[in-house]
């Protein structure tokens, strides 16, 4: 189960990790050259500044020097009065300007070189992810998730990974988030049997023509045995001789009794009789099987309506195919609309390859998948777990 969806996604995110990755050393190789500028403008801003020092700096002619002393000779020689006061000589040095600051370029920042290279963006946008996920809708569509269910993954992936950045995001951790989001863990099958009021606890099972319908109410029976609960059939579908006698095999093998009525029968009076058995007999649980129908036969619909109305089922339980993708999708949609589903089963789980449907059906529905069958015996039938599968999808 999942091979082919496993294999694809994880090639689909392998792929997209590796172009975080080369975008991450894009960066490298553009921001390396623009430090190795802002080094050699620093230093040559250095050697400006020493040059313009050692030119101030340079040693005094020698008439410079003899100037200051002579000055200072006619200045002692002059009377009291007409010499110039300290306060004045003060004066005039504060006049003087102060020396000039050497202008220092500025330097150009790394990420105007990055913009107007235009080779990658740190955050991943929203026409990226638009592009990247074009790939991931077709590797789902093809492995039968429903187009509801893409959607739902694709809106998810937008809002945790659009403005990210690429290096950080956990694409494979995200992608998990968004599948295990769509999934709803089943309550406890057993526990809600125990704690019913209702005696006995009865559980009607609809679905199509061949899905394993009979086959499955067998497993179920089996697997409420093996937890010491008493058990009886209803064979309810009354439009096909061969139904009822599969499920009088199943009852003899299990050895559990199966009310029946002759072909043809109404199905809901076959259900009735199986509720005054079980109470009569004290029985815990009353499984009802039901003709197959299609969901868009109104007449057929409206049938199991009635059954649905007659037992007053505690457990309403659709089901579908693994392998038949969204038909099986499309299906308890139809049947939840017409008697308010409480649960799925789906069959066929150890041959489907693709394993979208047990993603897509739960969401769609919306209620859970309660088991899933695999193989012919009667001990398999699997508790759905949503760890489970998200572990078979292999994150």
């Amino acid at each position: 189960m999942f091979g082919a969806l496993k294999n694809k996604l994880k090639k689909w995110v392998s792929k997209n990790e590796e172009e975080g990755i080369e975008e991450e050393n894009l960066e490298e190789t553009i921001s390396t050259p623009t430090k190795k500028k802002k080094e050699t403008l620093k230093k040559t801003t250095k050697k400006t500044v020493e040059k313009k020092e050692k030119k101030k700096t340079k040693k005094p002619k020698e008439s410079e020097k003899e100037k200051p002393e002579i000055e200072e000779e006619i200045e002692k020689n002059k009377p009291a009065s007409k010499r110039k006061s300290l306060f004045s000589k003060l004066k005039k040095k504060s006049k003087e300007t102060p020396k000039e600051e050497p202008e220092i370029k500025k330097e150009t920042k790394p990420e105007t070189k990055k913009k107007k290279l235009g080779l990658f963006q740190k955050a991943l946008t929203e026409e990226k992810f638009d592009s990247l996920f074009q790939e991931l809708q077709i590797i789902l569509l093809q492995n039968n998730v429903a187009y509801e269910a893409v959607e739902a993954i694709e809106s998810s992936l937008k809002k945790s990974l659009v403005g990210e950045s690429t290096k950080k995001v956990d694409i494979a951790t995200e992608l998990k988030n968004s599948i295990e989001s769509l999934l709803i863990n089943p309550p406890n099958f057993l526990e809600q049997i125990k704690t019913s009021e209702s005696k006995p606890f009865v559980i009607l099972f609809a679905g199509i023509n061949g899905s394993g319908k009979t086959t499955t109410i067998a497993k179920v029976a089996h697997y409420l045995q093996q937890n010491k609960f008493s058990v009886c059939l209803a064979a309810a579908d009354t439009f096909r001789a061969a139904a009822i006698q599969q499920l009088k095999v199943h009852g003899q093998n299990l050895k559990v009794p199966v009310i029946k009525k002759d072909y043809g029968s109404d199905p809901a009076a076959v259900g009735f009789d199986a509720l005054k058995y079980a109470k009569k007999n004290k029985i815990d649980v009353v499984l009802i099987d039901t003709a197959g129908r299609m969901q868009n036969k109104d007449s057929l619909m409206k049938e199991l309506e009635k059954i649905e109305k007659v037992t007053s089922p505690d457990m309403k339980i659709f089901l579908g195919e693994s392998i038949t993708g969204n038909d099986a999708t499309i299906q308890a949609k139809a049947f939840n609309d017409a008697i308010g589903l409480t649960g799925i089963i789906l069959s066929k789980a150890d041959v489907d390859e693709k394993g979208g449907t047990a993603i897509s059906v739960t969401h769609v529905a919306n209620k859970p998948i309660l088991f899933l069958g695999t193989g012919q015996e009667y001990g398999d039938l699997e508790i759905f777990e949503k760890e489970k599968l998200i572990e078979k999808l292999g994150f």
